[in-house]
């Protein structure tokens, strides 16, 4: 039997869709907003015009692309939450009406357990590596940082995550101190790449058990520029490389330290990352050297599922429609986590 899903994503400030046969993606479209670097981040009303202005041309752009009409869609699947409120109105509302007009199943998804399933999505017949379970996952976004025990595809678990801010935000965030256009993550990564990553320390955090902690960092990190700004105010633009080579070391460190007590605590050998700082090429590194040292059977995905995207969205409609878990046009959407 197969079963084709069409999934809606808009949490934040890309308005994506998705055709799914079973797990294999027919098509994944995204629209992205410049409109929020003039500002250094995201702005919640112009977000949520902006998707209004996408959603249907985003959706029939996905459904051509899949090669199919609306008729042909067995169910939609949207993000439910978390995410900007404003944004998630207008997929969920879209979502509603498709489901509605064709008389379909609707199905609510949770945007960070979506991340974890886009190691499950299928490009093609032959792409078969996907994560055993029962596995770790390390969901690394802008807004959140967690470590997750999948036993499967609908059972998971969050045994550590962070207590403030997110390793995504501490990126964006030092980026900003540094003078950096938004986003600022993927700057420093570049940078990074050309630099010393010992050359500096940052404060790292003593905290108990898996979960992790940022704000002391970007707090350290912060002093540190201030002090070195008094005696040169070009020591950024001189010492970009090593900055950020020194800071991306630092947040790595404090999320491998983590992921590693948690596969030694659970015994546990596949791991998995997941979330948009997931596209980050010195945490993909990190991993795979663990990987070499651990015996970790480990799974990146592919850069295109890093970011939000409806594919993800899509394969965990596909999961939970095996399951019967369907939901009432009644359900609202929520900003924060359940």
């Amino acid at each position: 039997m197969e079963i084709t899903i069409l999934g809606i994503e808009s949490s934040c400030d890309d308005t994506s869709a998705s055709i799914i046969k079973n797990n294999t993606i027919l098509s994944n479209v995204i629209a992205s907003q410049s409109v929020h670097e003039a500002y250094g981040g995201v702005v919640p009303e112009l977000a949520s015009r902006a998707h209004q202005q996408n959603i249907i041309p985003v959706v029939d752009k996905a459904l051509k692309d899949a090669g199919i009409k609306a008729t042909d869609v067995d169910a939609v699947a949207f993000t439910r939450g978390p995410g900007l409120m404003g944004s998630l109105l207008v997929g969920a509302s879209f979502a509603k009406g498709f489901a509605l007009s064709r008389n379909i199943p609707l199905i609510e998804v949770d945007h960070l357990k979506a991340h974890v399933l886009a190691h499950f999505i299928k490009e093609n017949d032959e792409d078969k590596k996907m994560p055993s379970f029962p596995f770790l996952c390390l969901l690394v976004s802008g807004g959140n940082s967690q470590i997750i025990l999948v036993r499967t595809h609908l059972d998971m678990e969050i045994i550590g995550q962070t207590i403030d801010d997110a390793a995504g935000e501490a990126f964006d965030k030092c980026a900003k101190v540094m003078g950096f256009p938004y986003p600022g993550g993927p700057l420093i990564d570049k940078y990074a790449q050309q630099g010393n990553a010992s050359l500096y320390e940052f404060g790292k955090p003593r905290i108990a058990d898996l979960n992790y902690s940022f704000s002391g960092l970007k707090t350290s990190f912060l002093y540190f520029l201030r002090d070195r700004l008094k005696e040169n105010p070009n020591f950024v633009e001189e010492n970009k490389a090593d900055l950020c080579a020194s800071l991306q070391k630092t947040i790595i460190d404090i999320l491998m330290d983590k992921l590693i007590k948690a596969a030694k605590e659970t015994g546990i050998k596949e791991v998995a990352l997941a979330g948009g700082v997931s596209a980050n090429s010195g945490l993909r590194a990190a991993l795979t050297s663990q990987a070499q040292k651990r015996g970790w059977q480990t799974y990146i995905p592919k850069l295109a599922f890093t970011t939000d995207n409806a594919a993800m969205i899509a394969v965990t409609g596909y999961y939970k429609y095996l399951n019967g878990e369907f939901t009432g046009q009644d359900a609202a959407p929520y900003a924060r986590n359940l």
